[in-house]
């Protein structure tokens, strides 16, 4: 019976904790903790009464069974007549009160939920209130909304301290329905899970409603400085400026980038009060964690300055930002933590928007979307009076606090192409999408690049699916076309900020004897096997030398490049062409750090999409059999026992571009099964 109570709770904790974080006006991304007090069965058989509480270092959004701590409520209940207790301690004497020793360890904020003597309860980090609580006159306003239903407490650090002093207000004060954390957050609670969220909801909408009726209209931010400049300019300049800012950020750990023109971060960085406001501080410590505590403002005029003027003034204010970092974690570090990356999580830019930074395409998305609930928060705080934030000594103490980098070691350890962003063409084929995968496997971004533009977003989507969202994005591109070559690597910059590597392998199949070889079958290899290697390179290079961090281009070639094929000329001639052109641009690419390399493939039997090619009826017309007996005729006559398959080029291509051949360029590695002959002589 107790076991059913114990899941019954359990499931609904969950359930609870799934509908509040789908909402991020009401939740922040891995912010909140939610609770539940049931009872259980311990392993002697006897009934006792447990707190679950969410763990450290999950989402609400995401969070399952898994994702909560069960503790005895009655070995926790006895701290609270302790006068002191440090984190450090806390942390040690909770890891005794788990139940299981396999659950999460126990959220920082667990003794606030054990404190509080109620059944069900949430804590979240609501716009609306986080905007009341980071107001000036908050205490009075709450009191005016709220009336004795609130109970206020001052901004201390989580802990036991905090933890103490809100369970205490809660128990003196009994008809209290909430508690306004100063510059930090809620607490609701209920007799029933659903009872708790509707007290949530209902009070999260009380605060909402009140900041409404004081909205500043036209005049919010001090009003417009700036008139929003045209998306195609902005696309345009986000193209330009994006991967020189990546290589700026990337310069101690690498950066995956994202861009955001929302309307409402367009009102904010166009308003006159957006470059100070912007400097106050984080709108709560769960944001500063993941924005720091400001965002780099940049002083530029979009309706009076170029391009040229904003480069300068983005080198100019990250070189700033790196040096004011270091300067405030050299004020106030006192113990032994190495220093963060210095740059800046967010950057603003009047005119354009905002621009997020990460080590993954998730983690900059989740600055930039904390940094829109700050937008939302200070709006909110200044239709009501100042908005107020912790100073910058409360600041570096939750950015460096041993609790929170507790967190940060709970991530598993960064894979071989973590940070990359690596665009292939050919993408969707059977060697493009074996590269694509089997680079994802090690943590790069994929921009999957092909003619077949269904294909490609395909692929994306089953990248997204296995390896997490924003992994992979699925673009159009005709090789031969110079128009859309260049969109196709724009969009890779809008979606990432740049690349690292290239993977020359879009191509075709063609066989014929020369006195057959039509004109159009010549051009049509010149086309895509030369005119298309050479645009898609000359693009990938331009943004690796704006980047200024160096890369890996991987040309896929063929054995025939250097041993030519019988029936193929204009193949082998263009093949040969591209193992050229790799040899000329590791020449070129040496001095900016760009390393060209080439993967030559030969008779690949699986996985590739040419036994389903026109080459497929070409070959076996040519050895007059029928085209089902192909690939059978072609493995006795050319490979014996041996057989190759994309997986086997995809892990030549993974050898180029990773740091295990950062000291190799214009090398040419041949993957035939070591009987075509298909090596330099």
């Amino acid at each position: 019976m107790s076991m059913m109570v114990e899941t019954s709770a359990l499931q609904e904790l969950v359930a609870r904790s799934n509908r509040i974080g789908a909402d991020r006006s009401v939740c922040n991304w891995g912010g909140g903790n939610t609770s539940v007090k049931s009872t259980t069965v311990d392993h002697l058989g006897r009934e006792v009464d447990i707190l679950w509480v969410k763990g450290s270092g999950s989402d609400l959004a995401e969070a399952t069974d898994k994702s909560f701590t069960a503790l005895r409520l009655e070995e926790i209940l006895p701290l609270m007549d302790r006068e002191s207790l440090s984190d450090e301690e806390m942390v040690e004497y909770l890891s005794h009160c788990m139940v299981q020793s396999k659950h999460p360890r126990s959220s920082i904020e667990t003794l606030l939920h054990a404190f509080i003597p109620h059944r069900h309860i949430d804590h979240t980090h609501p716009d609306s209130i986080i905007s009341l609580c980071c107001t000036d006159r908050g205490r009075s306003i709450a009191k005016e909304i709220f009336g004795d239903r609130a109970v206020w407490v001052p901004y201390i650090r989580p802990g036991f301290a905090l933890s103490k002093l809100i369970g205490e207000a809660v128990r003196d004060n009994p008809q209290c329905e909430l508690v306004l954390m100063e510059k930090h957050g809620l607490i609701t609670w209920g007799d029933t899970s659903d009872e708790c969220y509707a007290n949530t909801l209902r009070i999260v909408q009380e605060a909402a409603a009140f900041i409404q009726k004081h909205e500043r209209g036209e005049h919010v931010f001090g009003g417009s400085r700036y008139a929003p400049l045209s998306q195609p300019t902005r696309d345009a300049l986000v193209v330009d400026v994006l991967p020189m800012i990546r290589g700026v950020v990337s310069e101690y750990h690498g950066a995956i980038l994202t861009y955001d023109a929302g309307e409402d971060f367009l009102q904010f960085v166009n308003s006159r009060d957006c470059a100070t406001l912007s400097q106050v501080g984080a709108a709560c410590p769960d944001h500063l964690v993941h924005t720091k505590r400001t965002p780099l403002y940049i002083n530029w005029n979009p309706e009076h300055q170029d391009a040229a003027q904003l480069k300068e003034a983005l080198q100019a204010g990250l070189q700033q930002y790196r040096e004011d970092y270091a300067a405030y974690y050299e004020r106030h570090v006192d113990f032994d933590v190495p220093m963060h990356d210095p740059f800046p999580r967010v950057i603003l830019i009047p005119g354009l928007g905002v621009i997020g930074t990460g080590k993954s395409k998730k983690m900059a998305n989740v600055a930039v979307g904390l940094y829109r609930r700050a937008v939302a928060v200070m709006k909110g705080a200044t239709a009501l009076g100042q908005f107020v934030s912790l100073d910058e000594k409360e600041s570096f103490d939750v950015e460096y606090w041993p609790l929170e980098l507790y967190k940060l070691s709970l991530a598993p350890a960064e894979k071989e192409l973590a940070r990359k962003v690596a665009y292939i063409t050919g993408g969707a084929g059977g060697i493009g999408s074996a590269t694509a995968r089997r680079m994802a496997m090690e943590g790069a971004h994929i921009v999957v690049a092909d003619l077949a533009e269904d294909a490609a977003k395909s692929l994306a989507d089953d990248l997204n699916a296995k390896f997490g969202e924003g992994t992979a994005v699925g673009v159009a591109v005709d090789v031969t076309d110079e128009a859309k070559v260049v969109a196709s690597f724009q969009q890779a910059v809008r979606d990432y900020g740049g690349i690292d590597l290239f993977v020359s392998n879009a191509g075709l199949a063609s066989s014929a004897p020369f006195v057959e070889t039509t004109l159009r079958d010549w051009n049509r290899n010149v086309s895509v096997l030369g005119t298309g290697y050479f645009l898609t390179t000359r693009e990938a290079f331009r943004i690796l030398v704006a980047q200024g961090r160096g890369g890996s281009i991987v040309f896929v070639t063929s054995k025939n490049a250097i041993y030519a094929g019988k029936d193929a000329a204009a193949y082998s001639a263009t093949k040969a062409m591209e193992e050229h052109l790799a040899r000329c641009l590791a020449v070129e690419g040496g001095p900016f750090g760009i390393r060209v390399n080439s993967v030559l493939p030969d008779a690949v039997l699986q996985g590739s999409n040419i036994w389903n090619s026109a080459w497929r009826e070409e070959r076996a017309r040519a050895y007059g059999i029928h085209p089902d007996e192909l690939e059978e005729h072609y493995r006795k006559r050319t490979l014996l026992h041996v057989n190759i398959s994309t997986e086997d080029i995809a892990e030549g291509i993974l050898f180029f571009a990773s740091k295990r051949s950062d000291k190799t360029t214009g090398c040419m590695l041949t993957v035939d099964g070591g009987v075509s002959a298909a090596f330099p002589r």
